[in-house]
């Protein structure tokens, strides 16, 4: 919808494919709100402390009398979350519409303190297993089951390697660590945030960082891929979203690279490895999971 004359919007996002989609639509993107604006809209994610971190910082954002606006969905949290804000900060008011609530309210001067709290619980902090990760991020509280058994079946790789969804860095520094002759390891992720944890939880100097659409990320060619590739928009499970993931794999590979992929049991991948690889395999299968591995990507000089 057209803003009125003179009303310029910023879109913040720190997802790589949205920001893309935005700047290609001439949209101005960051990826923080910018100081002194007069109205913000915060789109509630499904992490609650993540989307109260939203909160806080857009409120810091908006000028002292400015307008922020909540726009989430019951299944995400919008109730309980106004109930709270009810005894910090009464809306000026509320819309209910289909399964989903608006609600909008003036920035107070000075902002509570138990607000500017919820960006301190939204922030950066160690795990279980010792990385730091934020609220919202893939399985933050620790390694999930799936990269774990991946990293079990990890090669000491040569040469040049790409983590593909790298996420906050678990696999990659597993990687890197059994794998003392690497030469470099690219690690691609979508989500900025994710991506800056990664930076702390990989330190290795032969890491490279990249804040890309791994499906449309154009380097290598590498000699091993390894991926624990996302395969959810929203709440839907999305199996194209992985399998967009193998394809760009097959693409990056070098004609003797080797691609490693962790995926949950009945995700429909082996067809897409059919597509782009003259060798693959299943290398390990259990009740949830299955690690797939493949050789020579079609369509690269050596591979047929």
């Amino acid at each position: 919808m057209p803003l009125p004359d003179g009303v310029q919007a910023t879109y913040v996002t720190g997802f790589r494919p949205d920001h893309d989609r935005l700047v290609d639509a001439g949209e101005t993107v960051a990826l923080t709100p910018p100081e002194g604006i007069a109205a913000a809209v915060i789109c509630l994610p499904r992490n609650r402390a993540q989307g109260l971190g939203r909160i806080a910082d857009a409120m810091a954002a908006v000028r002292p009398g400015g307008t922020v606006l909540v726009d989430g969905q019951k299944t995400d949290g919008i109730e309980p979350l106004l109930r709270q804000f009810k005894t910090l900060l009464p809306p000026e008011g509320v819309i209910s519409k289909a399964h989903g609530k608006i609600a909008w309210l003036r920035r107070p001067d000075p902002i509570p303190p138990e607000i500017l709290r919820w960006s301190e619980a939204a922030a950066l902090t160690r795990n279980k297993d010792g990385f730091f990760t934020a609220p919202g991020m893939f399985r933050a509280e620790g390694v999930d089951e799936g990269t774990h058994l991946l990293i079990r079946h990890l090669p000491a790789a040569t040469g040049r390697a790409a983590d593909l969804g790298a996420g906050w860095g678990a696999l990659s520094a597993a990687l890197l660590d059994r794998s003392p002759d690497l030469e470099a390891l690219d690690l691609v992720e979508a989500d900025h945030a994710a991506l800056e944890a990664a930076r702390l939880n990989v330190t290795d100097p032969r890491a490279r960082f990249h804040w890309a659409d791994a499906t449309r990320w154009g380097g290598g060619p590498y000699d091993l891929i390894v991926s624990n590739p996302p395969f959810h928009v929203a709440r839907a499970a999305d199996p194209a979203l992985g399998q967009a993931f193998i394809a760009a794999a097959a693409r990056m590979l070098a004609p003797k690279g080797r691609l490693m992929l962790v995926a949950n049991r009945q995700l429909p991948y082996e067809s897409e490895f059919e597509r782009g690889f003259a060798e693959w395999t299943q290398i390990h299968t259990d009740t949830r999971f299955k690690i797939l591995s493949a050789t020579r990507p079609k369509g690269r000089r050596g591979a047929g």
